[in-house]
């Protein structure tokens, strides 16, 4: 028997020698070791492995042999008896034949096996026969021996096996690909505090061109002074300024040879580190078909034991996914394909009631989504029993008829998900032995997954799994509160928006917004954590930062005190002392060197729905909201600069600064967020007007607030500032902090 599908015959290839080689590992242990029930034990779990895997894809003899293995075996085990040589003897018979019968699926050459002779060989009828076959080869003169294995014109000779053997394939255990993976996180992530110090050098530049500006004016103030001076006191200056810009150059041909430096090391070092972290996540990688096309056999023979016709089709099967998750997520996907065959899908006469096809449809697809894998199965049968999972609910006591009735459709058909929760008042040998769902959802979630069931009654049912793509590393979300930050796994946000406090309304005692035409509930980040409040009324915005989390079909607010940045971790697994910690499920750490907690948005959504204690009134929320406006100075002036800088952040701003009209378009368009410009107008490569106009040329700064504080004070140069675009011009003649910080509150 050949196996026709490339990908099955490589698939059984390797699995048929891996069981091969267990089993006669445990004979030898077992010839030695006759009374090791453990080694017994892990021998039984070999065969009957091999044995599901050569029936599944039809290799029939090699089922048959090692099903009679298999037996053999469990009469030792259930006598409690030894396990002899002469059993080891008969047993390797029959491994021997499995051996050319598998190498038979995989290549398509003859094994020349005979399984009638075989069989009767492990079942004892070779000793039987021995005295009767040597008397009767006396008789003939001595005629050749015939293995009654294998026939003579077939029978391969060891030396042709060895010389055969090639290896094609290095085996790695996982565990170490595991440690390799985690390394190369480790690399990444130093590539990441290393890229922070390129922008430490940057600030050491600007240092020491703020530093040489300001020896260029002090040289012009000591033009000034020299009349009043003796000629010691010129020396001596002159001296000092010498020194000073022999200084200044040294080190500033020192920072850009540096710069240049670590710019290139680090672009070279982040090159290296994605190559080896992509190469090292794809060796992971396997098809679904791995594990997909391990169910087509199982739903035809549980759809005639059920006398149910179902026509069984697969989806991607070719969209890959990492190694590990695959082999968790079998059991699982078994678990719901008997559960959808067993409860779900109906038989062609009840079908027929409901002027349905008289065969089922079951799907089994597989996509890639973003950053995750998505497996679902959908069926055509009976779907989901509201009322019955209702009653179950108020039986088991889990919910009171007042809290099912505020729930809505996917929160009721959620509940199949509660340990031990099962409408059937029978437990089924086909769709679980009894086992919930709730540990499927467990399993799915040890791998940092989630599911969703989706129902229609009496038209059908959708179990969604989604899962990441790869366990090291996730995309996160950045978010600080109390001045922590935070990490929310990207895929589970739905938006990033800012909500007014007069958008804020109760309904049912709990505050609310409107999302997308919805009522949506909203908590603050800081009561799911049990973090004390810490408010500053003089920094309160009108608006709060507030994440829409995610988690199925279900939506919740989260307020925060600010969200910061985006980018990709390594998570780190819970130590033993976080893994009771509620809304947690790992740490990271940040490219600064920061330990940061990654927050788990399933845990976050259950502790909203639990918690009762949320501030009831608006008010109460929005004095938690301390978010810092955020400036962009722009002032070539040291003195100017600085000091305004510093009223700015007094008034409860956060200033990040730029020396000219250039750098701070630069700065802009680097892509973080502003809420005001405020800029100078005469600086040297790029003026004020011209940075405005330049600001002003992109759609998405139409509405960015620019203010520009000058000395230019003709009605002229204030038409050309509102021509270029800016909301504000104020003269340093007329400069007051109060007029600025006050036309900055009328902007924001």
């Amino acid at each position: 028997m050949f196996i026709e599908d490339d990908e099955l015959r490589e698939l059984y290839k390797i699995a048929s020698s891996d069981h091969i080689e267990k089993i006669e590992s445990g004979l030898l242990h077992l010839e030695k070791h006759p009374s090791d029930q453990g080694k017994l034990d892990e021998l039984l779990r070999a065969t009957h492995s091999l044995k599901g895997d050569s029936r599944m894809l039809g290799v029939e003899e090699a089922e048959m042999l090692v099903h009679q293995m298999e037996d053999l075996l469990n009469e030792v085990k259930e006598s409690q008896g030894l396990v002899s040589e002469n059993l080891c003897d008969r047993l390797y018979h029959g491994i021997d034949a499995v051996k050319k019968i598998a190498r038979e699926a995989v290549t398509g050459e003859s094994s020349g096996v005979s399984i009638f002779d075989v069989v009767a060989q492990m079942m004892g009828a070779e000793e039987a026969e021995e005295a009767e076959e040597a008397g009767g080869a006396e008789e003939a003169g001595g005629e050749e021996e015939v293995s009654p294995i294998f026939n003579r014109e077939t029978a391969p000779s060891y030396q042709a096996q060895t010389e055969e053997h090639q290896i094609e394939t290095v085996r790695v255990d996982f565990n170490k690909l595991d440690s390799l993976m985690a390394q190369s996180g480790e690399l990444l992530a130093t590539q990441m505090r290393l890229a922070r110090r390129s922008d430490d050098i940057s600030q050491i530049t600007e240092l020491w061109e703020d530093w040489s500006r300001n020896l260029f004016l002090n040289q012009l103030r000591f033009q000034e002074l020299e009349p009043k001076l003796t000629s010691e006191e010129i020396a001596a200056l002159q001296q000092f300024e010498q020194i000073n810009q022999q200084y200044l150059e040294n080190l500033g041909d020192f920072v850009n040879k540096l710069q240049a430096v670590v710019v290139e090391d680090n672009a070279r070092l982040e090159s290296v580190t994605n190559d080896l972290e992509s190469g090292i996540r794809n060796l992971r990688l396997v098809p679904l078909s791995h594990i997909f096309n391990l169910f087509p056999r199982m739903v035809r023979d549980l759809g005639k034991q059920l006398q149910k016709k179902i026509d069984f089709q697969i989806e991607g099967g070719d969209t890959a996914v990492d190694k590990r998750i695959l082999q968790e997520i079998k059991d699982p996907l078994t678990h719901i394909i008997r559960n959808a065959i067993d409860h779900g899908l109906e038989t062609s006469e009840e079908r027929a009631l409901t002027d349905k096809s008289p065969t089922a449809s079951l799907i089994l697809r597989g996509y890639q989504n973003g950053n995750n894998i998505v497996i679902e199965t959908i069926d055509d049968g009976k779907g989901l029993d509201v009322a019955k999972i209702k009653a179950t609910a108020l039986r088991r006591c889990a919910y009171t008829e007042t809290e099912l009735e505020s729930m809505n459709q996917n929160q009721i058909q959620s509940l199949i998900f509660a340990p031990g929760f099962s409408t059937s008042t029978k437990v089924s040998e086909i769709s679980g032995r009894g086992v919930g769902l709730d540990v499927v959802r467990a399993n799915v979630e040890r791998l940092k997954g989630s599911i969703q069931v989706e129902s229609i009654p009496g038209q059908g049912c959708k179990f969604q799994i989604t899962l990441p793509t790869s366990l090291s590393t996730i995309q996160v979300l950045l978010i600080e509160v109390n001045k922590t930050p935070y990490a929310l796994p990207i895929d589970f946000l739905d938006k990033m928006i800012l909500v007014a406090k007069t958008d804020i309304f109760q309904l049912e005692g709990k505050p609310t917004i409107s999302w997308n035409n919805e009522p949506l509930s909203v908590v603050w980040l800081a009561d799911l954590l049990k973090l004390p409040s810490k408010p500053d009324d003089s920094l309160v915005k009108q608006k709060i930062p507030c994440v829409i989390l995610k988690v199925g079909s279900e939506r919740l607010g989260i307020f925060v005190d600010q969200f910061f940045d985006q980018q990709n971790i390594i998570l780190k697994p819970q130590s033993k002392l976080l893994q009771k910690i509620p809304n947690i499920s790992g740490a990271t750490i940040l490219s600064g060197g920061d330990v940061c907690m990654v927050l788990n948005p399933r845990d976050l959504m259950l502790t909203a729905t639990q918690k009762t204690g949320f501030a009831s009134e608006p008010s109460q929320l929005l004095t938690k909201a301390v978010v810092k406006p955020k400036v962009l100075l722009v002032e070539d002036s040291l003195p100017i600069r600085t000091q305004v800088k510093r009223i700015l952040e007094a008034a409860g701003y956060d200033v990040t600064v730029a020396v000219d009209g250039l750098e701070g378009f630069k700065t802009i368009r680097a892509g973080k967020a502003f809420d005001v410009v405020v800029s100078d107008v005469e600086m040297p490569n790029l003026s004020g007007l011209e940075m405005t106009a330049r600001i002003r040329e992109y759609p998405e700064y139409e509405e960015l607030p620019i203010i520009l504080v000058t000395t230019l004070a003709k009605e002229d140069d204030k038409r050309r500032g509102a021509e270029a675009g800016a909301n504000a011009y104020i003269t340093k003649g007329d400069f007051d902090q109060n007029l600025l910080l006050n036309t900055l509150k009328r902007l924001i």
